[in-house]
């Protein structure tokens, strides 16, 4: 066959739709949205290119309208997890072996389903399985999801192209394989973009995988696996189990073939992997790769020069966009004295102007937490700052589930920096503030750093640029994601890599080359043109 040095379509950011009234888009998904609510789905497992009921199925219901079921999905018994084990590490064979432009192919053709025919479609279930509002849905599920699939195919040649030197006499080169065994991937409920990246970046270089969606991300996850069939992924690559995740968890930990996990999730679920993974280290043919994103406490910090505004829009996009269901999300804000009253005016009146229901009604600002879970978690915290002499409720505070999981928009002033708001991750539309000093800018910022185990993102907010500087760098292990004058949610792939340190991860950079590098084994060739005939050395000689 011909042979070739090939290039790919230049990877560029996937523009966001506005979803404007009168729109086409709008019209689209909304239609696509009454469709598919007026319909059930029954997902299947996805085991060898096949789909498999095995009768023991969970239900599907919007969080905005938990009564309404959108279907069900099956769940996988431990001899189908071990199917899949299998399954994959046949695939291997011939995907391992198979060009990179093919699998370049592949990819690239799923961005551009994503972009055109399914684009409706993803956006609307995410929409109904997630209740995420259009814009929160666009800038997920389809313009992320199609941006890791673009920049991941150009960010692997960049890695193919990254050779050593060599010499007239010998010729260096480095070959990079895919992992040898299988990847586990276990996806979060919060964005269909991560659902899709994670088995799709170690697939692409060449690894096979079982992925594990969110239970409460089935729906959406099942039309991602709808892309991935069509545009070409062969069967047993990508496998899509669904069930008990301790059971699953441990069956695949188990396997001496298992070459690493990609991961987002809770902080205490990935820490529970890695103990497994090392009490196995000794099982596996290899020392598996571990990449995890997990929890964060995201700060808002602004100095006394900032702009209230600027400081008030941040926390309000950033703390309640999705319901503050973001890794990312803004939950703990230090406002100085002086901007307090202003920022506090502004803060509440943009909230006095959400609306809050359905992500069907796009005028919709706030819907509803994934789960019932969530709802009284969060229910509990407010009831707590209800009681607590050192909290006040200064908007919001309230939350029904009769029809949907809704909570209020709320923001909690406290007296005390370590209040409880301060340092538990939430998950949640609750947001904390505490009012400082305007003098105490240094030893604010110590605060921040010390408060919380997460360092995933942060923002300060000044326009003073010496003060912005000792922020800079009293906060340089605080957050792997640092903005200023900015909200802390928002990064956009092949601009801002994403992730954190500290509890909140082994930051590896989803959205650069440096997540890539994870799931390859690179091989070094050296190939010497003229090989010696004499063991002799010249400093041998008499």
């Amino acid at each position: 066959m011909g042979k070739g040095f090939f290039e790919v379509p230049v990877a560029v950011n996937e523009p966001v739709r506005s979803y404007a009234p009168g729109s086409p888009e709008r019209k689209e998904v909304s239609e696509t949205y009454k469709k598919m609510y007026h319909s059930t789905v029954d997902v299947p497992l996805y085991i060898n290119g096949q789909d498999i009921k095995t009768g023991d199925t969970g239900t599907m219901a919007p969080p905005h309208d938990h009564k309404h079921i959108l279907g069900t999905y099956h769940k996988a018994d431990l001899g189908l997890v071990k199917k899949a084990i299998e399954t994959a590490l046949d695939a291997r064979k011939s995907w391992a072996a198979t060009p990179w432009e093919q699998r370049a192919a592949i990819f690239l053709r799923a961005a551009e389903l994503i972009a055109g025919p399914y684009r409706a479609k993803i956006n609307a279930a995410t929409m109904l399985a997630q209740s995420k509002t259009i814009h929160q849905a666009e800038i997920d599920a389809a313009c992320e999801l199609i941006d890791f699939l673009r920049f991941n195919v150009q960010f692997m040649l960049e890695i193919y192209a990254e050779q050593p030197e060599s010499t007239s006499d010998a010729w260096n080169r480095l070959e990079y394989r895919p992992l040898e065994g299988f990847v586990y991937a276990i996806t979060p409920f919060n964005f269909t973009a991560i659902a899709g990246n994670l088995p799709a970046s170690a697939a692409l270089l060449g690894n096979v995988v079982v992925w594990k969606p969110s239970d409460s991300q089935v729906y959406s996850a099942k039309v991602i696996l709808d892309v991935f069939r069509e545009a070409g992924v062969p069967p047993g690559v990508i496998n899509m189990v669904m069930g008990d995740p301790v059971m699953i968890t441990d069956t695949i930990l188990a396997s001496p073939d298992f070459s690493g996990i990609h991961f987002t999730g809770s902080t205490h679920v990935f820490k529970d992997i890695w103990q497994k993974i090392g009490t196995n280290i000794h099982h596996y043919k290899t020392y598996p790769r571990i990449v995890g994103e997990t929890g964060g406490k995201d700060f808002i910090v602004a100095h006394h020069t900032s702009n209230p505004k600027q400081v008030a829009t941040a926390i309000a996009r950033g703390a309640f966009e999705f319901q503050g269901q973001k890794c990312s999300a803004a939950s703990r804000c230090y406002i100085p004295k002086s901007l307090w009253p202003q920022v506090e005016k502004f803060l509440k009146e943009d909230l006095a102007s959400f609306k809050m229901g359905s992500p069907e009604d796009m005028g919709n600002f706030i819907t509803a937490v994934i789960h019932e879970g969530s709802f009284n978690k969060l229910a509990s915290y407010i009831d707590q700052a209800k009681k607590d002499p050192q909290a006040e409720i200064v908007a919001g505070g309230g939350y029904d589930k009769s029809k949907g999981y809704f909570i209020e928009p709320t923001v909690i002033k406290t007296e005390d920096p370590q209040y409880a708001t301060m340092c538990t991750e939430l998950f949640g539309p609750v947001v904390t503030i505490y009012v400082y000093e305007d003098s105490h800018w240094e030893e604010t910022l110590k605060l921040v750093d010390s408060t919380s185990e997460y360092a995933l993102t942060g923002a300060v907010f000044s326009e003073d640029r010496y003060a912005l500087e000792i922020a800079v760098r009293a906060l340089e292990n605080a957050a792997g994601n640092f903005y200023i004058n900015d909200k802390p949610t928002g990064a956009v792939v092949g601009q801002q890599p994403f992730g954190g340190a500290r509890a909140s991860g082994t930051n590896d950079k989803a959205g650069s080359k440096l997540n890539l590098y994870r799931w390859l084994s690179p091989r070094m060739v050296k190939e010497t043109f003229v090989s010696p005939t004499d063991y002799r050395y010249p400093f041998l000689g008499n």
